[in-house]
C-alpha cells in the first residue's frame, strides 16, 4: 500500500502498478507472470527458480494472491482515476529463460514446442489481467509493458544450460517477433516493450507491433541511434531510461563512455552528485538532436523513466527516482523550444 501511494503522489499523470520483488518468490518477475499462465503451473525449483509443475500448488496460490493483493491496493489508491496506467510483465522470451522444463534442469527455452505453449499460455493469462486491471480503475487508459531483459541473449544465443558449459542455441528473429507479436497482441491495449539489457533490439520488437520502446539510455552505443531515429520517425513512443535509483544519472553519451581512468571515475561521481532533472531532460534533448527529429515531436512521445527497475532501492530512493523523472519530463517541453 505504501508503494502504491508513493507512485500515486511522484506519478499523477502516469501511475503503474507497484511491483516489490523483494518480498520473495511469487512476487518476482518470473513469479508474477507465473500467477497469469492459463494450464501450465509452475512450482519453485530451489534456489534455482521456477520449473514447470504437473498440478497448481502453493507457490502458485502465493503468486497469484500476491498479485491480487497488488491490485487491490491499486485500486484503493487510484479510486476514481482517469488517464494512463501502466502494468507490466515478463515476456514470453524472459520466461522461457527463467523457468526450467519439467524433470529437466534445462531452461524452457531450449525446447521452441515448449515456448510456444508457454506463448500461447501468456497471452490468454495477459488478456484477463488487462481485462482485470480495467475493472478495478474503470477510468484508465491501459498501458501493458513486457519486460524482456533476457530477449539479447535469446537471440545471441548467450542463455547458459544447467551446467554453465555450453549455451542454448540462438531462436530466429522471425520466431523472437512472432512470439512477442501474439503476446502483444493479445492485451489489445497500447504495449511498451522494457529491456534494460545491452543490444537492445530495437528492429525485433517494432516488428512484433510494440507501440513503445523502454530503455537504459545509457547502453546506448553509436550504432542505435540510426534504428531509433526510424522508430522515432515513425512515431514510435520512446520511454528513455534517464534515471538512475542510485543517484548515478546516465547521459546521452551512452556505454561507450565506460572505460575510464579512476580519477575520471571520481570526477564524474562528483559531477552526477552535482546533477538535476535540468541535466537529466538535457540529456534527452540531446539524444533526440542526435537523431535529427523535430524538436516539437520529442514532448509528444518521449516519456523519463528510471533506466532500469526500483527493486533495489530503498523506498526514499524510489521516491526520489520517481519525483526526478517527473520533475525533468515537466521541464523538457520548454527546454526542446530553445
Amino acid at each position: 500500500m505504501e508503494a502504491a501511494r508513493v507512485i500515486a503522489d511522484e506519478l499523477p499523470d502516469l501511475p503503474h502498478l507497484a511491483e516489490l520483488p523483494g518480498r520473495g518468490p511469487g512476487a518476482d518477475l518470473t513469479g508474477r507472470a507465473a500467477a497469469l499462465l492459463v494450464d501450465i503451473p509452475l512450482e519453485l525449483a530451489g534456489p534455482r527458480g521456477w520449473r514447470i509443475a504437473e498440478h497448481p500448488g502453493r507457490d502458485m496460490r502465493r503468486a497469484q494472491s500476491l498479485l491480487s493483493a497488488d491490485l487491490d491496493a491499486m485500486e484503493e489508491v487510484l479510486d476514481g482515476y482517469q488517464g494512463p496506467l501502466k502494468i507490466q510483465l515478463a515476456g514470453p522470451w524472459t520466461l522461457a529463460a527463467t523457468i526450467e522444463q519439467p524433470r529437466s534442469l534445462n531452461p524452457a527455452l531450449a525446447d521452441p514446442g515448449l515456448v510456444a505453449d508457454l506463448t500461447s499460455s501468456l497471452a490468454e493469462g495477459i488478456a484477463g489481467y488487462v481485462a482485470e486491471a480495467a475493472k478495478r480503475v474503470p477510468g484508465a487508459v491501459l498501458l501493458v509493458q513486457l519486460d524482456e531483459p533476457s530477449l539479447p541473449a535469446v537471440l545471441d544465443g548467450a542463455v547458459p544450460t544447467p551446467s554453465g558449459l555450453s549455451r542454448v542455441r540462438a531462436v530466429e528473429e522471425e520466431v523472437l517477433r512472432d512470439r512477442l507479436r501474439e503476446v502483444l497482441t493479445a492485451t489489445r491495449a497500447y504495449t511498451v516493450v522494457h529491456c534494460c539489457a545491452p543490444g537492445y533490439p530495437f528492429g525485433i520488437i517494432t516488428g512484433a507491433g510494440a507501440n513503445a520502446v523502454s530503455f537504459d539510455m545509457s547502453l546506448l552505443k553509436v550504432s542505435d541511434y540510426d534504428q531509433l531515429a526510424e522508430i522515432a520517425e515513425a512515431g514510435t513512443g520512446v520511454l528513455a531510461g534517464a534515471v538512475s535509483p542510485l543517484g548515478q544519472q546516465p547521459d546521452a553519451r551512452g556505454a561507450a563512455s565506460g572505460e575510464k581512468s579512476a580519477a575520471d571515475g571520481r570526477r564524474e561521481t562528483e559531477e552526477r552528485v552535482r546533477r538535476t532533472p535540468t541535466d537529466t531532460a538535457k540529456s534527452i534533448r540531446e539524444l533526440w538532436r542526435r537523431m535529427s527529429q523535430p524538436p516539437e515531436r520529442c514532448a509528444e512521445q518521449v516519456v523519463v523513466t528510471p533506466a532500469c527497475g526500483l527493486a533495489g532501492a530503498s523506498p526514499d530512493r524510489a521516491r526520489a527516482a520517481l519525483r526526478w523523472c517527473r520533475e525533468a519530463a515537466a521541464i523538457l517541453p520548454e527546454m526542446m523550444g530553445s
